[in-house]
């Protein structure tokens, strides 16, 4: 993520990215929010009528606040959060060139969409600790199961795992040995 968002220059492109991962947003919850979307007074950020015609609030994260004000700042949308050059909402061709260039530009041959930016903030919270049902809540999954699909374990969260017979006490302290 921080290679992909590092190559972009245009502060409007790097917020839509930053928005889309930061908040772990579909691309239609991106391109459809509003200005008045955006609560940073309770940082929240209200995400309307989305999949299944469902409203759900995800945490706005204080980076992408100052983000999005020093966007805002410059650009000054009137409507939507992210507008188009001739107003009304951001096109959804436009934001996949974005991350296509960006993920070009980084050098990452791997297979990735603007969907796997939802992906990386479901897989970055679980292997951060966050319970797999507030993951559920905040990507608006009706199903569990739909949410274990998107969080894959990676092998680094594994591999930080220790394991209960590892924990046990010994007569002697010192000889705790731990799994790192």
């Amino acid at each position: 993520m921080r290679s992909i968002l590092g190559q972009i220059r245009n502060p409007k492109h790097h917020a839509i990215l930053s928005t889309i991962y930061a908040s772990g947003l579909r691309l239609s919850e991106l391109i459809h929010l509003k200005i008045t979307d955006i609560d940073s007074k309770r940082m929240l950020i209200h995400i309307r009528q989305s999949k299944g015609k469902k409203d759900r609030m995800v945490p706005l994260s204080i980076q992408l606040l100052r983000e999005l004000r020093a966007y805002y700042r410059k650009y000054q949308p009137t409507e939507y959060l992210f507008e188009g050059e001739k107003g009304g909402a951001y096109g959804r061709s436009s934001v996949q060139q974005i991350f296509r260039k960006a993920k070009r530009a980084a050098g990452i041959q791997k297979k990735a969409t603007v969907h796997t930016l939802r992906h990386s903030f479901a897989t970055h919270l679980l292997e951060a600790g966050t319970d797999l049902r507030m993951i559920q809540v905040l990507l608006g999954h009706s199903s569990s199961k739909t949410t274990e699909i998107y969080t894959h374990v990676s092998n680094q969260y594994i591999q930080q795992v220790i394991s209960p017979l590892d924990t046990l006490s010994c007569e002697n302290e010192k000889e705790k040995i731990y799994w790192k």
